[in-house]
């Protein structure tokens, strides 16, 4: 699209400055100026002027200064091309199209806007109608008043697979299905998507409605339904409130990143409105950049529990390779088992607050977190924490940001270590855990041989071979409870099949915190994506001669699941120690070759032995399932 300086020049002057300013800000008369409490930086006199005439606004406390395209940029936290766009509206103005079919994309996307639209109105209508009291007493129940109800634009879709079909009969069929409002399966007549759910619509940063999350009223999985990725809606795209919540932050100078819808309407209904939230999935790249051009140091605050805080530390190693000077994340980390919501209620906005503003650099993070993953009384161990703290750094592209990563590691390192030797600490074992039947483990190899450092370098080498990976994803499509008890030691896995590693990823993203999930729930969380065809083909792979891979049938089915669950604990310790194993077998046969010593060849001999009980225990296993 080719927007000339005339073009822009033009656009400018049909925008009256103050007016635009004075939608969210009180302005005044100051003779040919206005003046304002400059909405970029707290202050109680104005020193933030606005000329009409120039067509710019000036801060002379915090110098801030634009013009009408940088004022929707920088305070309203939109694209630059969404800017022109709602300037362009304003002003009665065409955005020239750079050709016919770029035009007829975004006319397309209009058309969709108007499906998702007229979905929100009447999802809205039967939250209110008497259908809806249940659906009612739940918000109440959860604290939400009738003003953010309808600030957020809460709705209720029935318990049918064709009310919302119908009720937009007027949009054709294929629209519908476009902008993910029913699903199409192979031949079968397309159906509602969301069906007996609490609906929330999803907008993008212009605060039109582009999508949905659905939380299902009562018991039932998944209790979370997003639409699915549409000409409209990219969830790794999307910030859940940004329509609201980037003006806020021009208030408060932060962002608050919390989990899930839920979350930022609980905290808007405490008063604290500066909170987005990604959809289903771990930050990306993307996100990031739309969080750090808000504020330059996001707050993550997760949920207290596990799952939540190791969501916090996936987000923080998808930021360090994008670190620059000035921009970060830090971290406010909640009360075990509490979620924002929890502790509003308990504490009020105050008490949340203070948490925030206790967040934790995200250097000071990273090194909580490598401190506390395994002892550090023996040099090797605290040669493998060097190592991962390094790694990190190293991990970061700007030269300079990772210089003073590198600064800062190695002198918490040397105060640590001057301190004297720390107690031994509880350490979280990658190894299966003992079966519900109470049974012991059939296979558990010396933990000193497993430093998490090492463990993720030779694996990251390695990777393990197609045919067992595709066993692995089929078994947890099968048993999803694994992937929570498994999480941090699956993250660490190489898959070497492009596909299967993409749908690995996602089922940690989307199922790792949930619990209670089965194969069902797994499967319809998956539906709207592009993995999930991939994700059945497994499930119904011959071939692949494990328990856990098997579909349970006949009278003995709580014992096979059992045998089926204990195989799957024992088979993902074993797929993430072998390339460990080999890995150090590598480095101590190059090390006994060089000086052939009888030390060098015991090591070798024993990690040899190890190998090859690892390999006949991957052959138990797949015998121990009939065909």
């Amino acid at each position: 699209m080719t927007l000339t300086p005339q073009w822009l020049d033009e656009l400018r002057s049909r925008i009256t400055l103050s007016t635009l300013i004075g939608r969210t800000v009180k302005v005044t008369r100051a003779g040919r100026e206005y003046k304002a409490c400059c909405p970029f930086h707290n202050e109680k006199t104005p020193s933030f002027t606005i000329n009409d005439e120039k067509g710019f606004y000036h801060c002379f406390g915090c110098s801030a200064h634009g013009d009408a395209i940088r004022w929707m940029t920088d305070q309203r936290g939109l694209s630059f091309m969404d800017a022109v766009k709602e300037l362009a509206a304003e002003a009665g103005m065409d955005v020239p199209a750079p050709d016919p079919r770029a035009a007829k994309k975004a006319e397309e996307q209009a058309s969709l806007r108007d499906v998702t639209q007229a979905a929100a109105d009447w999802f809205a209508q039967q939250l209110a109608s008497s259908n809806g009291a249940p659906a009612r007493e739940y918000l109440a129940k959860r604290g939400i008043s009738e003003a953010t109800r309808k600030a957020f634009g809460f709705g209720l879709a029935p318990d049918s697979r064709s009310a919302l079909k119908e009720a937009l009969k007027k949009f054709p069929t294929a629209m519908l299905v476009e902008s993910g409002m029913l699903i199409a399966v192979d031949d079968k007549e397309p159906y509602d998507r969301f069906r007996g759910r609490l609906m929330i619509p999803i907008r993008d940063a212009r605060g039109r409605v582009i999508a949905f999350g659905g939380r299902i009223l009562g018991d039932g999985e998944p209790k979370y339904l997003n639409s699915p990725d549409t000409p409209l809606f990219d969830k790794g795209r999307t910030l859940y409130n940004l329509d609201k919540a980037s003006p806020a932050s021009r208030q408060t100078n932060r962002i608050i990143v919390v989990e899930g819808y839920m979350d930022v309407i609980a905290l808007a209904e405490a008063g604290i409105a500066d909170a987005v939230a990604p959809l289903g999935t771990a930050l990306t790249e993307n996100q990031l950049g739309m969080l750090w051009r808000m504020v330059p140091v996001p707050v993550l605050c997760f949920d207290g529990d596990s799952a939540g805080q190791k969501a916090a530390m996936r987000a923080a190693m998808r930021a360090l390779p994008l670190l620059r000077p000035g921009f970060s994340l830090a971290f406010a980390t909640l009360p075990a088992g509490q979620d924002p919501d929890d502790l509003v209620r308990a504490r009020g906005a105050d008490g949340f607050a203070a948490i925030v503003d206790e967040a934790q650099p995200l250097v000071e993070r990273l090194w909580a977190h490598e401190v506390a993953a395994g002892p550090l009384t023996t040099p090797e161990e605290r040669a493998a924490l060097k190592t991962r703290l390094l790694a990190h750094a190293d991990a970061i592209e700007d030269a300079d940001v990772r210089h003073h990563y590198r600064e800062a590691f190695r002198e918490r390192l040397d105060a640590l270590f001057a301190r004297g030797r720390p107690e031994r600490g509880p350490r979280v074992p990658w190894a299966p855990q003992p079966s519900r039947g109470g049974g012991g483990r059939r296979f558990a190899p010396d933990p000193r041989l497993q430093p998490p450092v090492d463990e993720a370098r030779s694996i990251g080498q390695i990777g393990i071979g197609g045919h067992y990976a595709a066993a692995l994803i089929a078994g947890l499509l099968r048993y999803p409870a694994a992937i929570r008890r498994h999480e941090e030691a699956l993250t660490r896995l190489a898959i070497p099949d492009s596909a299967d590693a993409e749908l690995l990823r996602v089922m940690l993203d989307s199922a790792g915190g949930q619990e209670g999930l089965d194969c069902e729930g797994l499967l319809a969380i998956l539906e709207p994506m592009k993995v999930y065809n991939r994700a059945t083909t497994l499930l119904r792979a011959d071939g692949m001669h494990f328990s856990f891979n098997r579909r349970l049938d006949g009278e003995e089915v709580d014992a096979a699941r059992e045998t089926a669950l204990r195989d799957l604990d024992e088979y993902i310790g074993v797929l993430v120690t072998q390339p460990e194993i080999r890995s150090r077998l590598a480095e101590a046969t190059a090390d006994y070759m060089r000086t052939m010593d009888d030390e060098g060849h015991a090591r070798q001999q024993k990690l040899r032995a190890m190998d090859e009980e690892l390999t006949r225990r991957l052959a138990a296993l797949s015998d121990s399932s009939p065909g």
